[in-house]
């Protein structure tokens, strides 16, 4: 028995041999492959190099007896960089993230001031199908930038140094992520025809990598990521008649770009806090040196004859600010921890496109005042802004003290303002403008008078105002001397080749050229080109002049690898004034040089003017910015719109910026001489203004500034019927048997139109005529405002209160936030009251009128005067 229960388990197991062997057949566990002897080794030997790397500078301090602070010192600096760099790449990975799934990440976590433009501005269109077709393209646009490296950029580089020939491109691979596009927009207004003007805001979030080295110094860096989003203009000028229909494309940043970039290799030392900034601030400088404007790409398509025009821009005009003063500002030097309250040092930072200036600090002041001019060329004014920030100076981080941004369309139509502007996004404080647009001219005419009105002299042949600007292209050179001993007895000096020579540097190798401009004490130098004695540049220059009259250009050729001259020339500006269109086109013999070098240049002279347009008598001014004052007696009085003087006055003589003193005389007697049908135009153009000079709200002059409105009772607002039949009842006393005229109640002459950018309703409440009198003494009006059926208080808008007059001028500006097509479903509620003092009787309404907006005209806008009527059911407009 034993041996039988012995042997069946011996039984059932070979039995069940072969089901086992099945299943090992039918699911044969892998082998694991035998162990690499290399690869341990190589694991082992790095991780030790890591060991050693991080054990060594300890044992180094410990060595030499240093304390045990600078290894507390190396620590932070690590985990400060690898946070940093940490901080880096969780940007990087929540904006590859947002890209690949766009639609749930808005959903989810972006606010609406995040969103792209053509969520807030209707003209700004969401191009899906151009990204979709970029998407498509990205795989061969890939491989033409790297073909653009590897066979332009690398060549360069190792031309450029001798210490550079070694420098190639290990790895390119710009990514997958596609460059996108989130909106696109068209200018259809106030631009030539034969151009078209795109505006696309882009964004490239690229996980890139790009890896370069230096074999003969064994030095490797690279890129690992890169993000730029900014706004880049498209021109396709000139449209011709004949295939492929556009001459040529031209591309650039409106403004430099955001930009950030995740280096690798030896670069990762500027991921360094400190050099972070320093390095993407040098190579925003680099992308703005070619692509933010007034630097360009141009694209020709075309033959280079029609296209000439593209390669010498002329500025539409020249932006002279007037940097005067700054009045209530906040005050952001606190003592004793917030308790008592300081002063501030404030500046101020004026940008105009990618041109930058600064003011000197004011210390400790609230009303500073600068007194200080800048000007600015001006080339692309469509979509470009005047943008002005005020800082209060402090030993580690500037305080924020307010902002303005205005729109150049304005100014340029206004041609002189002289404003006081409220600053945006702080609470209190106004900025003293006074701004000129001088206009380009082709000739000489009114150059005489120019320097009148600038206060030029022969004692200051250089410095002071501009009176003309130079612009000059750069071309080309020829025969240039191929070293430092190639020269003529009037030729290059003795001592260059000597230096030359001392330096240790071949003399027999072609020069390195490049061009030192100069016009009195400004100074510029163009890019150098590398081993050639007919350097080719295309590059353009612009230059302020003082006086025409007695300034001088002065050029010279320099070798950049020698340190010496290679031919110079000077142009009197005096034979620019007698040559056609002010303008020189030809070569011009070098002096010093080889016997047949030139240089190839086209320079033009263009005289600055403070033109102005004719204006018809019921003119309006488009900034609306002269309120109501108090004068020196302490009564208040009424600023006229400033309007540009006549053209017959001198072409820089500022508007008066004093108050009128007998302003209810002059109001009345403007308003006698006006005709009954006069109706400012609103320009046509305004509603594509995305920042429009109308936006920044202009203030009261200083004078008015400790001065309190008096404020329309709550009563009034609810008691609107009771009102209406006190209105109704004074009226007939007034008729009294006799037939009133056609607005027995008066008129109200208003601007309303539709902002599509800043997505807000403008109203400009101008002025009233032929008012009723509330009391012996007259009216003191003012006008009340509702969108409805909104009523609240908050939705209420009011100007100032003019005294004592039945024709009173306001010129004040106030919008609502509302979409165009909701503005159109409403209506909006005009009423023009009487003001009393408190707990007076004497307050009542003087009209009113209800105008509805579905208008299709409402985003071009439009200036009308309204019949006042007792409850406003019955507008009517006058013109």
């Amino acid at each position: 028995m034993s041996g039988a229960a012995a042997k069946q388990p011996s039984g059932a197991g070979s039995a069940a041999d072969p089901a086992a062997e099945n299943a090992a057949a039918a699911d044969p566990v892998p082998e694991s492959p035998p162990p690499l002897l290399s690869v341990d080794v190589t694991g082992l030997v790095s991780q030790f190099a890591r060991s050693f790397v991080l054990i060594f500078p300890v044992y180094v301090l410990g060595y030499l007896g240093l304390s045990f602070s600078w290894v507390l010192i190396a620590l932070c600096g690590l985990f400060w960089i690898r946070r940093h760099r940490g901080g880096k790449s969780s940007r990087l990975g929540r904006a590859l993230a947002f890209l690949e799934d766009e639609e749930e990440a808005v959903r989810l976590s972006v606010s609406t001031a995040d969103l792209p433009a053509w969520v807030h501005f209707p003209d700004t269109e969401r191009a899906e199908w151009l990204n979709k077709t970029v998407k498509q393209m990205w795989p061969f646009i890939c491989q033409f930038i790297e073909k653009l490296f590897r066979e332009t950029i690398e060549p360069a580089v190792r031309g450029a140094n001798n210490h550079l020939s070694t420098f190639s491109f290990t790895k390119i691979d710009i990514g997958h992520q596609p460059l996108r596009i989130n909106g696109v927009k068209v200018y259809t207004e106030n631009v030539d025809k034969r151009q078209i003007i795109l505006d696309l805001q882009i964004s490239f979030v690229g996980n890139c990598e790009i890896d370069l080295e230096i074999k003969r110094y064994f030095c490797r860096a690279g890129v690992k990521s890169i993000q730029i989003h900014g706004t880049m203009r498209v021109i396709l000028e000139p449209l011709i008649g004949d295939m492929p229909l556009i001459g040529a494309l031209s591309l650039f940043f409106l403004r430099k770009p955001l930009l950030e970039i995740n280096w690798t290799g030896l670069t990762n030392l500027l991921d360094v806090p400190g050099l972070n900034g320093l390095s993407d601030t040098i190579i925003l400088d680099i992308i703005s040196n070619y692509l933010v404007l007034p630097n360009r790409i141009t694209v020709p398509l075309v033959s280079e004859v029609q296209i000439a025009q593209l390669r010498f821009p002329i500025p539409k005009g020249v932006l002279r600010i007037h940097f005067i003063e700054a009045q209530d500002l906040e005050g952001k030097d606190t003592y004793l921890k917030g308790l008592v309250k300081g002063k501030s040092d404030p500046y101020g930072i004026i940008r105009v496109g990618n041109q930058i200036f600064q003011s000197k600090v004011i210390k400790e002041n609230l009303n500073p005042k600068w007194n200080e001019v800048y000007e600015a060329l001006v080339y692309e004014h469509p979509g470009q802004e005047l943008e002005i920030e005020l800082f209060d100076e402090d030993p580690d981080k500037d305080d924020f003290l307010g902002s303005l941004m205005i729109d150049l369309i304005e100014v340029e139509k206004e041609r002189l303002l002289d404003e006081w502007f409220t600053l945006d996004e702080v609470s209190k404080g106004k900025l003293h403008l006074k701004l000129e647009w001088l206009t380009l001219m082709p000739t000489a005419d009114n150059l005489d008078k120019v320097l009148t009105s600038i206060r030029a002299d022969k004692d200051q042949a250089n410095d002071g105002l501009s009176s003309a600007l130079l612009i000059l292209y750069l071309d080309s050179a020829r025969n240039l001397p191929n070293n430092p001993l190639e020269f003529n007895p009037d030729g290059l000096k003795k001592a260059a080749v000597q230096k030359a020579l001392k330096s240790g540097k071949k003399i027999n190798s072609n020069p390195n050229p490049l061009v030192l401009l100069s016009v009195g004490h400004k100074a510029q130098e163009s890019k150098i080109r590398y081993k050639t004695n007919e350097p080719v540049w295309e590059e353009n220059f612009t230059f302020f002049v003082h006086n025409p009259k007695r300034q001088d250009l002065e050029v010279e050729v320099r070798d950049e690898q020698h340190q010496c001259s290679l031919g110079n020339f000077k142009l009197p500006l005096s034979q620019l004034l007698e040559s056609e269109d002010l303008t020189m086109h030809q070569r011009f013999h070098l002096s010093n040089s080889g016997p047949n070098s030139t240089i190839n240049m086209k320079i033009a002279l263009r005289v600055l003017s403070l033109e102005k347009q004719a204006r018809s008598p019921d003119h309006q001014h488009s900034a609306q910015v002269k309120r109501p004052s108090v004068s020196k007696d302490g009564r208040k009085t009424s600023f006229k719109p400033q309007v540009p003087v006549s053209p017959t006055s001198e072409p820089n003589k500022p508007v008066p910026a004093s108050p009128v003193t007998d302003s209810d005389k002059k109001t009345d007697t403007a308003d006698k001489s006006q005709p009954a049908n006069a109706s400012p135009q609103w320009p046509t153009d305004l509603s594509r203004s995305s920042s429009s000079l109308q936006a920044s709200h202009v203030s009261y002059s200083p004078s008015h500034l400790s001065v309190k409105e008096p404020t329309p009772s709550i009563a009034s607002d609810i008691s609107l019927p009771i009102a209406t039949q006190e209105l109704r009842q004074r009226l007939r006393q007034l008729e009294n048997g006799t037939t009133l005229g056609q607005s027995p109640l008066g008129q109200i002459q208003l601007t309303i139109r539709h902002s599509s950018q800043r997505n807000k309703l403008i109203v400009v409440v101008h002025s009233c005529r032929n008012l009723i009198a509330f009391s012996e003494e007259g009216s003191d009006p003012y006008v009340r405002m509702y969108l409805l059926p909104d009523k609240r208080r908050s939705g209420r808008r009011k100007t100032h209160v003019s005294k004592k007059t039945l024709n009173p001028v306001f010129d004040q500006m106030f919008d609502f936030s509302v979409s165009l097509p909701e503005v159109q479903r409403r209506t909006l509620d005009v009423a023009v009251k009487n003001s009393g003092g408190f707990l007076s009787k004497d307050k009542g309404l003087l009209g009113k009128v209800l105008i509805p907006l579905a208008s299709e005209e409402l985003a071009k806008g439009w200036t009308q005067w309204y019949d006042l009527t007792e409850d406003g059911t019955r507008p009517q407009g006058a013109s």
